[in-house]
């Protein structure tokens, strides 16, 4: 298995008596898009401002590409591309010009890595342009250009659908998850916007009052062997019940239905063997769990913001 990109070993933030984060342990895969969830107040920003060295750590380690923030900035940082907030860019200047003020700043950045990049979010008919033209979905596109134009391994996003439309925020979301596949590049993406992150991340982290809650996969939600609620319409439930609960499977009654925790395979199977029975079936649907119910879940309703 390949060593995670980043990694969070007991990070904690006190600022005078108050804990922001509090032991927070995570690691980040190579090459996926993980969401970082949580409700307001909870300490995504913070987090953020920890891994890219804009805030100090009160106890614990982050290590990126293996070179801790702490002890290491210069070899941490140079694995990462980051924007938090919203990207600054000049807006008298193309497109062009402002990756081109920015690649002299980063030694051995090739015009042929500029015209990749500027390919790979989509602005090659736009780039000579002024940003002041831009839309905000073009300006965060070219911030993510300039992010990545050092080949880093990890990219930051805080926020990167703010102020933009429904068009934007799937464009962006396109991009993103092209970056994670082409460039095998990790997208640690913070979002208000649980349906966008569902779309859009491979994994998500729940963090209430600064402590880490759950780590869910979501691509799992959606694969033939993960555990769902099937509930099966049948005309004797109670015969169902006592067939499912032989085979040690939980299974719940809702008024002629029945809910049987099952895979997918498994719930075709069980709708066969039931008809073999003899009970009628008169239809079957699943219940998934959405990402917004398993945050409600586990954070006890909180907003998040």
């Amino acid at each position: 298995m390949n060593e995670p990109i980043v990694q969070l070993q007991g990070v904690t933030k006190r600022i005078g008596r108050r804990t922001i984060i509090d032991k927070l342990t995570l690691d980040l895969p190579l090459g996926e898009v993980f969401g970082f969830l949580g409700p307001n107040g909870a300490g995504k920003t913070t987090t953020i401002r920890m891994m890219v060295g804009l805030m100090s750590i009160t106890e614990g380690e982050i290590l990126i590409g293996g070179h801790s923030i702490r002890s290491e900035f210069h070899k941490a940082i140079r694995h990462v591309g980051a924007i938090v907030e919203n990207p600054e860019m000049y807006k008298y200047l193309t497109g062009y010009q402002n990756l081109v003020h920015y690649a002299r700043m980063i030694p051995g950045i090739t015009t042929e890595r500029m015209t990749e990049v500027i390919e790979l979010v989509g602005l090659e008919s736009r780039i000579h342009d002024k940003v002041k033209t831009y839309s905000l979905g073009m300006r965060q596109r070219l911030g993510v250009a300039q992010a990545i134009m050092h080949k880093p391994k990890l990219l930051i996003l805080d926020e990167p659908t703010n102020g933009l439309d429904p068009a934007g925020i799937r464009e962006l979301r396109d991009y993103l998850r092209k970056l994670s596949q082409q460039e095998g590049i990790t997208v640690f993406v913070s979002s208000h916007l649980l349906t966008e992150m569902e779309l859009m991340c491979d994994r998500v982290a729940i963090i209430q009052n600064g402590k880490l809650i759950d780590v869910r996969s979501i691509q799992s939600n959606h694969s033939s062997t993960a555990l769902s609620r099937y509930v099966f319409e049948v005309d004797e439930p109670e015969a169902v019940i006592r067939l499912v609960q032989a085979e040690g499977l939980t299974v719940e009654r809702e008024g002629n239905a029945v809910a049987i925790s099952t895979d997918k395979e498994q719930a075709a199977e069980w709708n066969a063997r039931l008809v073999r029975a003899g009970i009628k079936v008169y239809g079957m649907r699943v219940l998934n769990k959405s990402l917004e119910d398993q945050f409600l879940e586990v954070t006890g309703g909180e907003r998040i913001v």
